[in-house]
């Protein structure tokens, strides 16, 4: 069931800020609040999150012709071995 909210004490310019956001995106001003709290807590669960990793994982994969990319940690040592 949809809940309420109420929040106070909004600085002045987060307030336009959001309203501004809101005529950018053709919404009012509470249906881009609403946007902008499904955007921070209607993310992604724990599973989705990694299925969508393993995916991109897997295109990246293809794309190189299955060559896995360098490790940043190696990418570093590299880097720093020039120096």
């Amino acid at each position: 069931m949809p809940a309420n909210l109420h929040v106070r004490n909004v600085p002045d310019e987060i307030a336009r800020r959001i309203k501004v956001r809101a005529v950018q995106n053709g919404r009012s001003a509470e249906a881009e609040h609403r946007a902008a709290l499904e955007q921070v807590f209607g993310g992604l669960g724990k599973d989705e999150w990694l299925r969508r990793a393993d995916a991109l994982r897997a295109s990246i994969l293809a794309r190189r012709g299955g060559e896995l990319l360098p490790s940043s940690v190696d990418l570093i040592r590299e880097d720093r071995d020039k120096r």
